[in-house]
């Protein structure tokens, strides 16, 4: 099972989509039946094996072992996933384009810059597991607390300058084996925890 996956899919984001298949996809964190999820979601045991063929239609649920019961076999399923994410791809027709109105100061800017990453680590992601590989990454998360407005946009100066003189440094334009690396830097507001799960 994975820690998150990236849902690329159109037909699989609208499956995970629906409220009863997302609740079934967190009660299967751990392996379960169909009978046993019935009784933990309350629902007949038919309508939740429906909505689990359609998860494993999509690879958001596998099996992970068939048990005989009598004359019956059991089928244990478990979510490929903890998390999933949707991936811009999933609406490619309408995905967010950050070259269309490049303004590194916009959050809507930011907010589509976000989903190019998705979206580009979700097709990583797909590519290294099908050569079975890791992508190599680098990711900084943390949060500080600004005494002004002032301070932010000096600080957000500062990075900038770093963050360029960094690139300067190390960009090579005629490395014949050398590989592109997208770098994305943001700062933004932090969200509370309860309002970001929606509590």
């Amino acid at each position: 099972m994975f820690s998150v996956a990236v849902i690329e899919d159109p037909a699989a984001a609208e499956v995970s989509l629906d409220p009863i298949r997302a609740r079934l996809l967190a009660e299967l964190a751990e392996p379960a039946s169909a009978t046993m999820l019935a009784a933990r979601v309350d629902l007949p045991r038919q309508k939740v094996n429906y909505h689990l063929r359609a998860l494993e239609a999509h690879g958001l649920v596998e099996l992970v072992e068939e048990r005989r019961k009598g004359n019956v076999t059991e089928r244990m399923m478990r979510a490929t996933a903890s998390s999933y994410v949707i991936s811009p791809a999933a609406l490619a027709a309408v995905q967010p384009d950050p070259a269309q109105s490049p303004d590194r100061l916009s959050a809507r800017w930011l907010l589509a810059v976000a989903g190019r990453l998705v979206r580009d680590v979700g097709v990583l992601i797909t590519g290294a597991a099908k050569a079975k590989q890791r992508v190599a990454t680098f990711a900084l998360d943390g949060e500080i607390r600004f005494a002004s407005a002032a301070d932010r946009a000096a600080f957000a100066e500062e990075l900038a300058t770093a963050v360029t003189t960094l690139v300067g440094k190390y960009h090579d334009e005629t490395a014949e084996k050398g590989r592109p690396h997208r770098v994305v830097v943001a700062v933004h507001p932090s969200v509370p925890e309860e309002t970001a799960s929606g509590a």
